[in-house]
């Protein structure tokens, strides 16, 4: 997946970041962090890493994603001390021995490092397998216009705070946090037979979801929670939560 990266400069870069994304920005301070930006109504517009450094903040994110983030952010700069630029920095990745200056991705500690540089490298690790079984949504894929990022597994992936205060969206994914349970979310599956991304995942004659990546014998879906279990069929394939 081609990433891009955003700088954001400017004496209220912080402040201005902190309003409007799902982390809290100051942790990413010497660091990284997982987040997202969301639409009023608490639905997705994109997630990212947010990397702190000395006099500016880079943002990794999906290249796909880059000029409509670029231009939301924008849209909420007003009056403030805030430049937003595309970078030419190239994103590195990879689950061996990390390289000078890497960062250790937030998520999930198996999800290896991240570096920014003047050019790519890595390793031959399987990211679809990878990401399969720790569960985690990638943009274009499980993530679209029409997620919530609870539904997603940002929480568990260390990608919203409770506590950073108000931010685009907060008071939609802070009613989802307090709901008994979850009606709807992705869900890793176990595959028996052939199953494609996009099958309907269907349980008892009902559709329950549909299938998302698929790595060998296991794929995510997105499933109705009341739908979901015991033998379900996608494709020519039985699908059964793990």
């Amino acid at each position: 997946m081609t990433r891009s990266i955003l700088a954001i400069t400017g004496a209220d870069r912080v402040h201005f970041l902190q309003g409007l994304i799902t982390n809290d920005v100051d942790r990413a301070a010497g660091g990284i962090v997982y987040a997202a930006m969301l639409t009023p109504q608490g639905k997705y517009i994109a997630d990212f890493f947010v990397i702190g450094e000395p006099d500016r903040l880079l943002i990794d994110v999906d290249a796909a994603l880059a000029p409509a983030l670029a231009q939301r952010l924008g849209m909420y700069r007003l009056r403030a001390n805030v430049q937003i630029v595309l970078t030419d920095l190239a994103v590195s990745c990879g689950t061996g021995p990390a390289p000078q200056g890497a960062l250790a991705d937030p998520r999930h500690p198996d999800l290896g490092w991240r570096h920014y540089g003047d050019g790519t490298f890595g390793d031959a690790t399987d990211w679809d397998a990878l990401r399969v079984a720790l569960l985690v949504p990638q943009s274009g894929v499980e993530l679209g216009p029409e997620s919530y990022i609870l539904e997603a597994g940002f929480e568990r992936l260390h990608g919203v705070d409770f506590r950073k205060g108000c931010y685009v969206g907060q008071e939609v994914t802070a009613r989802m946090k307090h709901k008994a349970e979850l009606k709807k979310g992705l869900v890793r599956v176990a595959v028996e037979g052939v199953a494609a991304p996009g099958d309907e995942v269907v349980a008892e004659g009902k559709v329950a979801g549909v299938l998302h990546t698929v790595a060998g014998d296991r794929a995510i879906a997105y499933l109705r929670m009341d739908r979901a279990g015991g033998e379900m069929r996608a494709g020519d394939a039985v699908v059964r939560l793990e």
